[in-house]
């Protein structure tokens, strides 16, 4: 008897969806969504068909833009700054965090015993005591 070997688990693939879905989901109008995409807020994919195609990536973008709309009372010019500071921030963040990697690689891993002897070669110390110091004048 022979066995047959399981196939491969086929890798998830990113869901899409139209522009009709994602307007019904959030309850707002088709050219609402396609005002977005001319202010550049969103940007979804096209189909062979030119047909817009929104990623789970964009419609998350598309709930922040409307949480800032919707319940912080921001213009599309407010939201297009906020929006293009959260971009810079993560590009800040990602930044700091290569050089720390960086520094981690070139000056800490490896010298871990040189650490420890220094950490180990410290002498504790009793806190001092506070005195009261009275001015005369």
């Amino acid at each position: 008897m022979k066995r047959r070997k399981p196939s491969p688990t086929p890798e998830p693939q990113a869901a899409f969806y139209h522009i009709s879905s994602v307007a019904r989901r959030y309850d707002i109008h088709p050219q609402t969504l396609r005002l977005y995409e001319r202010e550049g807020l969103l940007k979804p994919s096209r189909s062979e068909g030119n047909t817009r195609l929104y990623s789970d990536e964009d419609v998350k973008r598309l709930e922040v833009i409307l949480n800032l709309i919707r319940d912080l009372g921001v213009n599309l010019a407010g939201v297009e700054v906020i929006l293009h500071m959260r971009e810079k921030i993560e590009q800040i963040e990602n930044q700091v965090g290569e050089f720390i990697d960086y520094v981690r690689q070139r000056y800490v891993t490896g010298r871990d015993e040189e650490f420890e002897s220094r950490r180990s070669s410290l002498v504790p110390t009793a806190p001092a005591k506070i005195m009261k110091v009275s001015s005369e004048d």
